[in-house]
């Protein structure tokens, strides 16, 4: 038995592979044709790729769905394997639209953001049960280790698929490029039916839980469970926050490694690999063994902490104009930023309860993608704002990681006002166990 729900527990992160293996080929890939190739305006493709981010309120509205109103019976499985395949019919109807030349037009932008928004709706979809599906079927310590073992899977599937698309599209053409897509739409589905399929358990707590989240209208939800709930506005700020204060700088460090430290473009590019390195590592040390050694706020603050001096650090370091300090203090930034991500992740999961898993996944979504939005475009702002209004491209960076520090400490004070025990949906998950309790 011991053995089976180890295999099925494997099984499970075969979809965090595949949602990796998706991103990778519409983020990267597509990204790039897109404007190299096809020469479309990079507004036009970044307003494409805001696309899914646009659409991601309605995961709350489909974790409602998930929670209370079950296909065939299932309340995670069947949702799972429709955002699958979701996922891969964005995926073939964009990359229809980047393997066929066209001037822009009315017909360009409505199929382009339509077939962004299928993809953005099957990542919504599939990503937030699957959250929710974890969330229900571990328990303890084991369920915060989990989410940040599958969020690495989604990492590895990211990289893999990087390798892997880039290997097959080595030269360019647009029949080749169709049919990689429509290899990673297949893919995509079929690792989230292999991964999904017989992970849902029927327990007499679940049914109790199923009925208790159908029984309130979303409306009655979303405003006394989500909106009154002070406990989840501040950990929704704190997502924001958190997310602002991490990746403001993320597409601008190789520009800054140019710009103020001279160093050539081969040195610039493996700043990525740098980065990822330190995330990679942090994280898979934090499932191992740090969330259970420290616990999950008490992680997520320690990796705040170290965020807050590498962006001190960045500072004090262009003063110097020490290039060797610079890839070793971005190496601790993807320390920092693994260990906050996995604390974070571990606290979202922490506030999640078998009644409304889905819907708080969706409301946590929701902070992600808006503090990953928010992030990216306020650092190009603030950036290329001091940079016109001083012509220093030195000191226009220098706000952008003082300003960082500024967020992620806002984050650190928020992160003491959290308080699992005082949530509304907590209460609600107390008063429906003890009901469960007094019926046995």
């Amino acid at each position: 038995m011991q053995i089976i729900r180890y295999l099925n527990n494997t099984r499970l992160a075969f979809f965090s592979i595949a949602y990796g293996l998706s991103g990778a080929l519409i983020g990267g890939t597509l990204n790039r044709i897109m404007i190299a190739e096809l020469g479309l305006p990079a507004s036009l493709v970044a307003f494409f790729f805001a696309v899914p981010l646009l659409v991601s309120p309605v995961r709350v509205w489909l974790g409602y769905r998930s929670d209370g109103f079950p296909i065939f019976g299932k309340r995670r499985e069947p949702y799972i394997v429709l955002g699958g395949l979701t996922i891969g019919l964005g995926i073939v109807a964009a990359s229809n639209i980047a393997a066929q030349p066209a001037k822009i037009s009315a017909l360009l932008v409505l199929s382009g953001t339509l077939s962004f928004m299928l993809y953005g709706l099957g990542r919504n979809l599939a990503h937030n049960t699957y959250q929710a599906l974890i969330s229900d079927r571990y328990t303890g310590t084991w369920r915060t280790r989990a989410v940040t073992f599958y969020e690495v899977a989604t990492l590895l599937g990211s990289v893999m698929g990087a390798g892997f698309i880039g290997k097959a599209l080595e030269t360019y053409d647009p029949s080749k490029l169709l049919g990689v897509a429509t290899g990673v739409a297949v893919a995509v589905f079929l690792l989230a039916t292999f991964a999904a399929i017989g992970q849902e358990s029927k327990t007499q707590i679940v049914e109790v839980a199923l009925e208790q989240a159908r029984k309130i209208p979303f409306q009655q939800v979303l405003r006394d469970v989500v909106f009154a709930d002070l406990q989840v506005r501040i950990l929704f700020t704190l997502v924001i926050f958190t997310f602002i204060g991490t990746l403001a700088q993320d597409a601008l460090l190789e520009p800054y490694g140019a710009l103020v430290l001279g160093m050539s473009v081969g040195d610039t590019t493996r700043l990525t690999m740098y980065w990822g390195l330190g995330v990679l590592a942090s994280m898979l040390a934090s499932g191992l063994f740090l969330i259970k050694w420290l616990g999950h706020l008490k992680l997520m603050r320690v990796g705040i902490i170290a965020s807050i001096l590498v962006f001190i650090g960045l500072i004090v370091m262009g003063m110097t104009g020490n290039a060797g300090m610079f890839k070793g203090l971005v190496f601790v930034m993807g320390l920092g930023t693994g260990l906050a991500g996995a604390g974070m992740l571990s606290s979202l999961i922490s506030f999640t309860t078998p009644i409304r898993a889905g819907m708080l996944m969706g409301v946590w979504g929701v902070a992600n993608m808006l503090g990953h939005a928010i992030g990216n475009l306020t650092g190009g702002i603030l950036v290329d704002s001091v940079r016109l209004a001083t012509g220093n491209a030195v000191l226009a960076y220098y706000s952008l990681f003082g300003m960082e520090a500024i967020m992620l400490g806002v984050a650190l004070y928020l992160s003491t006002r959290l308080d699992l025990n005082a949530s509304r949906a907590h209460s609600e998950e107390t008063e429906v166990l003890a009901s469960v309790a007094a019926a046995d």
